[in-house]
């Protein structure tokens, strides 16, 4: 048995013994069976990856709001004032990502932050072309995007 699957079952525990099926009580019951597992189980191998990646999950989650905002901010800038301040490129992204879910997945997540959108995937050279609306910098643009790629590498790995 699997970490998530063992805390699903703690989650739902915790919810048949309360007898609240709600969504805030079973995201408690989520919280309180991940630190029954953490305090409890950490050392044990089929727990212990687990136990690191929910944290990571929730560092990506929090960098990805951060980023969302930031490029929502800085489009809606561009839209409502009178001077355009784009300088829209294609840039070439050497990746890590390897597997057709990561880059799946770190594509996705580039096209959801304004202002980006991934266009191209050469497989062979694992490389990712990436259309930005605003490049300041190139080193700058894909030091940033290779700093998405590392924390969603992180959660996936």
């Amino acid at each position: 048995m699997n970490g998530y699957v063992f805390n699903l079952m703690l989650m739902l525990a915790w919810a048949a013994i309360t007898g609240f099926f709600s969504l805030s009580n079973l995201a408690v019951g989520f919280v309180l069976g991940y630190l029954i597992i953490a305090f409890t189980l950490s050392n044990d191998p089929r727990f212990a990856h687990y136990v690191r990646k929910i944290p990571r999950l929730v560092r990506f989650v929090g960098f990805f709001l951060k980023e969302l905002v930031a490029s929502n901010l800085r489009v809606a800038y561009d839209v409502v004032t009178p001077t355009h301040l784009m300088r829209p490129a294609v840039i070439r992204m050497p990746m890590e990502a390897r597997t057709s879910g990561e880059i799946t997945v770190l594509a996705n997540f580039i096209s959801l932050t304004p202002g980006t959108l991934s266009l191209d995937i050469d497989e062979k050279n694992h490389v990712l072309y990436v259309h930005v609306m605003y490049l300041d910098n190139e080193e700058t643009t894909r030091d940033q995007l290779r700093e998405m790629e590392r924390r969603v590498l992180e959660v996936l790995r």
